[in-house]
């Protein structure tokens, strides 16, 4: 039934083969194509020497004096949703081609949409989390656009009335990148519904059409031009990942297509007011690609204009070629017209009432810039701030420990050293390890209180990462409670002294280096028990004393 649809499509000479347009192999959809002719000749033509990165710093380094970066971004975010935008098919990333379809979701004549209500509630959770305003009467209209993989020959999108518009996004730079705040202005929030996928083969000359993603809904942000280079750009964009995945409603995952960055970046002479010619960069997979992408078209751009040739900077779509390093023609970028908008006639209009909203901005949790904020007041620096804040789990996790009564500083340096290096070897989330905030409090509070020394807490700690249990019954069973008596601890000293008359003649003579020897060989002879704080002001007596 989908291929005698697809039949009547009008071709593009660069996507299909209209002699060989039919079959069906394992569920998918074959299609008999020249595989972007007029792309592979732009790639042909284009040298395909990898950029050279110090080259390429070096003129990045005189962008600021002479030409000015003006950026925005495009992101599309997956919702979460248990079924797609306008039907009852659910999408599961992965699964087999084409087995998640159906006539709503293929386009069939007579299909009929239906609204799934979670897009509205997710749609107005991140309008009201990017400090947006809220259009209580919305509507959808329809993108006309031809691509195998849109079996509508249209996309329901939102055209002239978006759900939500006129926002911000705060963000924190990270200090190795200068530090400080900025703020992006968010132009507009709207609801869509996804395409599906075109495989292309490796060797063929045709590509396959998955369906399972056609109909998935998606939130597009579209930031204002605010940012001025890479930096700002990705961090822009992980602040947004950070911010739907707090909100639940994307994963956020990058490489599975749930958040998806296109990036218009265009180039200015300082003082100049008029913006230029606009660039448009996909295939960007990654938070590092966003920003090389970036650096690497605005020297481009300003090679061009250095060079008279800024006539030579079209309004166009280009990828990132991660390989080599460099952004490559794509496309022709199409204009608004070209899309011929109008009022979608299938779906009615989206009325949203006070009360309504009132009980989504009521259920909001407490979002990453609010967090970022609160854990700044409790002396964190914003190296521990941005770590432990850039996790929703890790900060839920983190909470829940201060909650018993934990010291926020020693919490944060146990989350970010230990702990975090046992999650990163065991390719674990802080939700699969076994140790939980209440042990970890009575863990601090242990060796805080002297019960147990530092280095021993490190020890229980790998058990309870590991393994899960109690803290106070570890040290009773493995007999790990500190030696606090100074009698006991002098004993030991004695010993270790009497035992290396050597060390103690060269230590004598200047060599002050060797305490950390005669520390050592104490905690060894306490088996890790003795107090350090005790242990060592008794050592040093001991040594310097003339008897």
């Amino acid at each position: 039934m989908a291929s005698t649809i697809f039949r009547s499509l009008q071709v593009q000479p660069f996507l299909l083969n209209p002699s060989k347009l039919l079959k069906r192999r394992n569920g998918v959809m074959h299609f008999t194509t020249k595989a972007t002719q007029s792309q592979t000749e732009t790639q042909q033509r284009q040298p395909q020497a990898k950029v050279s990165t110090s080259t390429q710093s070096k003129k990045l380094d005189k962008i600021p004096n002479d030409y000015e970066a003006i950026i925005g971004i495009e992101t599309h975010v997956q919702l979460s949703t248990l079924t797609k935008a306008f039907c009852g098919c659910p999408y599961n990333y992965g699964s087999s081609p084409n087995s998640s379809i159906c006539p709503i979701c293929m386009g069939l004549p007579g299909a009929l949409p239906v609204l799934n209500s979670k897009v509205i509630e997710f749609a107005v959770k991140l309008g009201l989390a990017l400090n947006c305003n809220l259009a209580f009467n919305s509507k959808f209209d329809r993108k006309q656009y031809f691509y195998p993989d849109l079996p509508k020959g249209y996309q329901i999108s939102q055209f002239d009335v978006p759900i939500a518009s006129a926002g911000y996004l705060d963000v924190d730079i990270p200090v190795e990148f200068g530090g400080g705040h900025k703020r992006f202005g968010i132009t507009r929030v709207h609801m869509e519904e996804d395409a599906g996928k075109l495989l292309h083969t490796e060797h063929g000359n045709y590509s396959q059409v998955d369906l399972n993603r056609a109909g998935v809904p998606l939130l597009e942000i579209v930031s204002e031009p605010d940012m001025r280079n890479g930096i700002e750009a990705s961090e822009y964009a992980a602040e947004l990942q950070r911010l739907v995945r707090y909100l639940g409603v994307s994963n956020g995952n990058m490489q599975e297509g749930s958040l998806r960055c296109d990036v218009n970046v265009s180039i200015r002479p300082i003082g100049q007011s008029k913006f230029g010619t606009k660039v448009e960069i996909k295939n960007l997979n990654s938070f590092a690609s966003v920003s090389r992408a970036i650096d690497f078209e605005i020297s481009r751009q300003v090679q061009l204009h250095s060079q008279g040739q800024e006539d030579q900077i079209v309004q166009e779509t280009r990828l990132w070629e991660e390989g080599s390093q460099r952004t490559i023609t794509m496309r022709k970028k199409e204009g608004l017209a070209d899309y011929r908008y109008f009022p979608e006639p299938d779906l009615p209009a989206v009325i949203l009432s006070q009360e309504y909203v009132d009980r989504i901005q009521n259920s909001l949790p407490e979002l990453p810039e609010i967090k970022r904020r609160r854990y700044e007041k409790m002396g964190l620096s914003m190296q521990d701030v941005l770590f432990l804040a850039n996790d929703k789990s890790i900060a839920e996790f983190f909470d829940a420990t201060l909650a018993k009564g934990a010291d926020a500083k020693l919490v944060a340096n146990w989350i970010m050293s230990d702990i975090a290096a046992f999650m990163k070897n065991e390719k674990l989330t802080i939700n699969e390890i076994k140790l939980t905030p209440e042990e970890l409090s009575e863990l601090i509070a242990s060796i805080k209180g002297g019960t147990i020394s530092g280095k021993i807490g490190k020890e229980i700690l790998f058990e309870l990462l590991a393994k899960g249990g109690s803290v106070k019954e570890l040290i009773e069973k493995k007999d790990l409670v500190q030696i606090v008596d100074p009698v006991e601890i002098e004993k030991m000293v004695d010993k270790v002294i009497a035992e290396n008359p050597k060390q103690v003649e060269q230590y004598r003579g200047g060599k002050t280096k060797l305490q950390g020897f005669f520390a050592g060989q104490v905690m060894k002879l306490s088996k890790g028990k003795a107090n350090p704080g005790l242990l060592n002001k008794i050592l040093l007596e001991k040594l310097n004393s003339k008897n």
